[in-house]
């Protein structure tokens, strides 16, 4: 990962399953890959990690390349995700998150008061903010060398919005949802300039090499129907469709768009029609369940719980087998419903991504 390129003539992708599924098409096997699979659970992902700061490392467009490769070196998976964090968004924003050891991300100074909108920056140049990640997925695609496509991410802005004014993590995010209620109009204004910014900066991502594209609304079970509603699902649905017309303005691949919104089953019927070609599902909802609310016009992607690879090997073959019998194999993307843990044995998630591959090849023979 060392040589300086340019996003063009990148080599030909070998293994377009993961691509194949999520625009519905007929796979052989069924692809997997795993949220955090570049991650702590990985010893040379730790050692990478070691000498530097957390957001340092996100700033190294080497680094990101090196961290995102790793466990494409140990297991056979479907597709690469580019290693980065949802908060580089608000930090483009003007605003400074800090990693802290055994706290994790926490802002220096969150948004308190309505007043404090008016500190963010209100036109953000995402190449000379986001420059750095782009670089990242440049680098990365050519060095992957086609081998499996490369996806591109971002947090989406009611997620986003939610740790700029708690300053962090938070069980009940009180905080964040206090503005929803008291102040309905200045909410909608920073859930507006963080969805055109998000925008931007995944539409650069595909300028930059990414082959698709995922939205994390991760913080989306911490609101009910009406709020989703009303601070969520617009913002979601309207992004798909901006990320989209740039695109084509642009003269750019149409990625395939992937929505995570955890937790949120109330909406997934919103979520089926909100403009993306797949739906990604946390491991509380049955397979059947969710299909039968999304119909058959999106790929699903999931939904093991991330806890079962815990579990013997075979213990986990056998929840996988069950689980492609749920989804079937066809128009869906294997996953965890959430991301790895950093004591996870690899050797583990080896089994996961084994187990989908030799139990969907079995079914679609049959």
């Amino acid at each position: 990962c060392s040589f300086v390129c340019s996003p063009k003539g990148f080599p030909k992708l070998k293994n377009d399953t993961f691509l194949r599924a999520a625009r519905g098409e007929e796979t052989e096997h069924t692809p997997v890959w795993c949220m955090r699979q570049a991650g702590r659970y990985l010893p040379e992902f730790r050692e990478t990690r070691a000498a530097q700061d957390f957001f340092a490392t996100c700033r190294s467009p080497k680094l990101c390349c090196e961290l995102t490769l790793q466990p494409l070196r140990r297991f056979p998976l479907d597709a690469a995700i580019i290693f980065s964090d949802i908060l580089v968004v608000p930090q483009a924003l003007g605003m400074e998150v800090v990693m802290v050891p055994g706290k994790g991300p926490t802002f220096t100074e969150p948004l308190k008061e309505v007043e404090d909108l008016l500190k963010l920056r209100q036109k953000v140049d995402v190449t000379a903010e986001l420059g750095y990640v782009f670089q990242a997925i440049t680098l990365t695609r050519h060095s992957l060398e086609g081998r499996v496509p490369l996806i591109g991410f971002s947090g989406a802005p009611w997620t986003l919005m939610s740790y700029m004014i708690e300053g962090g993590g938070s069980t009940t995010m009180s905080k964040a949802k206090s503005w929803l209620y008291r102040h309905p109009e200045a909410s909608h204004q920073l859930l507006r300039l963080l969805a055109d910014v998000i925008t931007d900066y995944l539409v650069g991502q595909v300028a930059a090499g990414a082959q698709a594209l995922q939205l994390f609304e991760s913080h989306a079970g911490h609101l009910g129907p009406e709020q989703f509603q009303d601070f969520a699902l617009p913002y979601i649905q309207d992004i798909a469709q901006a990320v989209k017309r740039k695109l084509k303005e642009e003269a750019l691949p149409q990625v395939p768009m992937i929505i995570f919104a955890k937790d949120a089953h109330y909406a997934l019927r919103d979520l089926a029609h909100a403009g993306y070609e797949v739906v990604g599902l946390d491991w509380t909802i049955r397979p059947q369940e969710a299909r039968a609310q999304t119909g058959k016009d999106v790929t699903l992607q999931g939904n093991l719980d991330p806890c079962a690879l815990y579990a013997p090997k075979e213990k986990i073959g056998e929840l996988v087998k069950k689980m492609l019998e749920g989804f079937g194999t066809q128009r869906y993307i294997a996953n965890l419903g959430h991301g790895l843990y950093p004591d996870m044995s690899p050797e583990h998630v080896g089994a996961f991504v084994e187990a989908v591959h030799a139990h969907s090849r079995q079914i679609n023979k049959h």
